[in-house]
């Protein structure tokens, strides 16, 4: 039998190892820790307590300073159908606030407050947000104030249907957890800088939340602060997504799989007065391709409002091409 007998210079190698192994687990540790707090004490001071009253009763959500002059950003889901809003601040005082607009498409409200100069936030510069980095969800869950978790982004360019039924695009997932409360609150860098607005979470995935990005919420934020709403295109149609019969595809040669069936067509609309039908398949409409409903309400951004926009429909077994005049909405 062999025996390895370790000398005392292998063991003293050994224990320095281990010990430098520890010590740069605790640096890392130190460092991520370093990260969360720099952030939270950057962000904390611009993140209110919403209180809500309304005909359904009260409720509660969180919310963020966007301007020194009292522009407060939270979920438009937070503060609908409100009559009276008060905004607590970190420092205690509590100041009513008052409905600048609001976009039920993207989940998103912008309130205002008066006083003296508040801190706030600022965006992060667009198309910095990677796949991995820490993120930081500030809030007030059940009413704690400035409660802190902190993951990472698990995945960018999500869509997460909004409680309008429209896909809301440039969605974060994290797994930062959040809570209810934590609705309407900022989710941060690791330099406090605003990436996303915490918006949802899936009871049934554990792990999995959702932040609108700050891209769409800066393009959202800053229309409600000019006009109170957000404009998009509108043709007046009842539609539902349809598969295209394979013989169709193959006499068109079409690529495409699917298509929006025509339904219905509103009175005194845009769609009443252009060549559009029930019974049409809408195939693409402003040079994009149409495969579901998700793509007209995509399509249908602010820049067609007012525009002839050609539409490519499938009607009786045919191709047809032709204008639509949008309107707005």
């Amino acid at each position: 039998m062999i025996q390895w007998i370790q000398s005392d210079s292998e063991n003293s190698f050994r224990n320095v190892s281990n010990a430098s192994s520890s010590e740069r687990e605790e640096d890392l540790m130190d460092a991520y820790s370093r990260a969360v707090t720099n952030a939270v004490e950057t962000v904390s001071p611009a993140v209110v307590h919403l209180k809500v009253n309304g005909n359904r009763g009260g409720g509660a959500g969180s919310g963020f300073l966007i301007s020194p002059d009292g522009f407060i950003v939270t979920n438009q889901h937070v503060v609908e159908n409100a009559s009276e809003i008060n905004a607590e601040f970190p420092d205690g005082r509590s100041l009513k606030a008052m409905k600048i607009g609001e976009d039920p498409m993207t989940d998103i409200a912008v309130l205002k407050v008066t006083s003296d100069p508040f801190p706030y936030l600022h965006f992060s510069k667009p198309n910095s947000v990677k796949v991995g980095q820490l993120a930081i969800a500030i809030g007030n869950p059940l009413g704690y104030e400035s409660t802190v978790t902190a993951g990472v982004v698990s995945a960018l360019g999500r869509s997460l249907r909004s409680r309008s039924g429209r896909l809301i695009e440039d969605v974060i997932q994290t797994d930062a957890a959040l809570n209810p409360g934590n609705s309407g609150g900022p989710l941060v860098n690791s330099r406090g800088e605003l990436i996303g607005i915490n918006t949802a979470i899936i009871p049934s995935a554990q792990g999995i939340c959702f932040a609108v990005g700050s891209g769409t919420a800066e393009y959202v934020i800053t229309r409600l602060m000019k006009n109170g709403f957000v404009k998009r295109g509108y043709l007046g149609i009842a539609g539902q997504n349809q598969s295209i019969p394979n013989r169709l595809k193959i006499f068109n040669k079409l690529e495409q799989t699917s298509g929006v069936l025509v339904i219905e067509v509103e009175n005194s609309s845009p769609a009443a007065s252009s060549l559009l039908r029930k019974g049409d398949m809408i195939l693409s409409l402003n040079e994009q391709v149409i495969r579901s409903i998700d793509d007209m309400h995509r399509t249908l951004d602010e820049s067609t409002i007012q525009k002839e926009l050609p539409i490519r429909v499938l009607r009786e077994g045919s191709l047809r091409t032709f204008s639509i005049r949008s309107g707005e909405i």
